[in-house]
């Protein structure tokens, strides 16, 4: 039976397909019928897609994550995001896992174990996840450029302390660091105090990491060309408040 769709129809399907949706997303929204949203789909010019994430401070957090420790996968037109992530801090990949539902609310993650190691994939399919991450590229991020899209730019500014903590809980740490001295009374002091350090091959990445440090009021310094450290007790305290701390 033929059906007959109006311009409102046409106008609903344009929209929905600029903000991503598969066909057949677009038809359980639009009632327009799957075949007819495909076939509308390749008549039109190319429709740059404008996705948005559901939820920002979890999209940011996964940003961090995903500059830190994810890579997408793409075989055969099949889009794969996946964050390798230590088994050791469950929290974490439950953060993760949480973040990639509420990002991309029909997102379905999976948990696959990294045979030999503790790690663990957290990964989720779909092609938004090309529009989330623009940053994919072929190569190893730290031999190319990595730069922020002007709309995550505004992401980010609106939420550092998640970005800040995603980078941390991929491709950070918080220590403990213990040294003694002697004082002039001969006697042997030892003192302790906690400390953060990001540590990632890509200057991009790192400098991406100072800026938001700047925007939050967080002094860091340069440990060596690979490692950037926190260590004032202020500013310790402010990463400890955003949660950063792994454990």
């Amino acid at each position: 039976m033929f059906v007959s769709y109006g311009e409102t129809h046409h106008i609903l399907v344009r929209k929905l397909v600029a903000r991503g949706h598969s066909d057949r997303e677009v038809a359980a929204i639009s009632g327009v019928s799957p075949n007819t949203v495909g076939r509308w789909r390749r008549s039109w010019p190319a429709i740059r897609v404008e996705w948005q994430p559901a939820h920002e401070p979890s999209y940011t957090y996964l940003l961090g994550l995903y500059l830190g420790d994810g890579c997408l996968s793409v075989t055969r037109g099949r889009v794969v995001l996946r964050v390798a992530l230590d088994l050791r801090y469950p929290r974490i990949v439950d953060d993760c896992w949480t973040a990639m539902v509420l990002s991309r609310p029909n997102s379905r993650p999976s948990l696959v174990p990294c045979s030999g190691s503790e790690a663990v994939h957290v990964q989720a399919c779909g092609k938004l996840w090309l529009h989330a991450f623009p940053q994919h590229g072929p190569g190893r991020k730290h031999e190319r450029k990595i730069a922020l899209e002007p709309w995550q730019q505004e992401i980010v500014a609106r939420h550092p302390g998640e970005f800040v903590r995603g980078l941390i809980h991929s491709d950070g740490c918080r220590t403990i660091n213990r040294f003694r001295t002697t004082l002039p009374s001969g006697r042997v002091a030892e003192y302790a105090y906690a400390r953060y350090f990001f540590s990632n091959l890509s200057a991009d990445i790192r400098g991406l990491f100072c800026a938001t440090c700047d925007a939050l009021g967080v002094r860091w310094t340069l440990s060596n060309p690979r490692n950037v450290s926190v260590s004032q007790r202020s500013s310790v305290a402010t990463l400890d408040g955003l949660g950063c701390a792994k454990g």
